[in-house]
């Protein structure tokens, strides 16, 4: 028994060690005339993942609109997204090369993809890249945060202007058809809360019940 019991305590030790070595993935974006103005996603091969975003003192003057606050929470990407991550960085020596493609090109704000792990670590910066991988991996991040993004403007929106509601979620329904919104499932919650919502037009409930089952809830 006693032995049982300091096998425990050992595993104990390992687990946090194990979780710490985990790879990750983090991209830091950043863009002074977007709100917000700067976001950080970190993601792991399973999905797990956190968000942070903030608004920066030069954004937009965007007081007559329903701004959402600062994000700062950890979320659930769907495995599929994730490993698909890892496979683009590993293709790419962990990031350990030149994305910049220093074209003269429109400023798309200022993207670090960095890599950490047992196997090494990363990172290359970019406003535009030539490598279309790495261009569609930029790409990709910013729709999942724009959906994060979108996930917290409906919360204060279906709280103050559930009227609101029918012209966003068309919106929303086109951003997703166009593929600049991703992984819906990471705002289930909130479209829940509004499929759900009796006070809510139809209409805007339809639109909700449809964006779930895209996402296979």
């Amino acid at each position: 028994m006693r032995g049982f019991a300091v096998a425990l305590v050992a595993f104990a030790f390992v687990l946090p060690a194990f979780s710490q070595s985990s790879p990750t993935v983090q991209v830091d974006f950043s863009n002074p005339a977007l709100t917000p103005a700067a976001w950080t996603l970190e993601i792991h091969p399973d999905g797990r993942g956190h968000f942070r975003s903030r608004h920066g003192a030069n954004s937009p003057d965007v007081r007559r609109t329903i701004v959402p606050p600062d994000i700062d929470r950890d979320i659930q990407l769907s495995e599929t997204f994730a490993q698909h991550v890892f496979l683009v960085a590993r293709r790419h020596k962990l990031f350990q090369i030149e994305c910049e493609s220093h074209l003269k090109v429109a400023y798309q704000g200022n993207k670090k993809l960095s890599y950490s792990g047992p196997d090494g670590q990363g990172s290359c910066q970019f406003n535009y890249s030539r490598d279309n991988e790495i261009q569609a991996l930029g790409d990709s991040m910013i729709a999942v945060a724009s959906t994060l993004v979108e996930g917290a403007r409906l919360e204060k929106i279906l709280q103050h202007d559930k009227l609101g509601l029918d012209k966003e979620m068309e919106d929303v329904d086109g951003e997703v058809s166009e593929g600049r919104m991703v992984e819906i499932g990471t705002i289930r919650d909130i479209l829940d809360r509004v499929a759900q919502d009796e006070t809510v037009m139809e209409r805007v409930r339809k639109r909700a019940r449809a964006l779930l089952a895209k996402a296979g809830y």
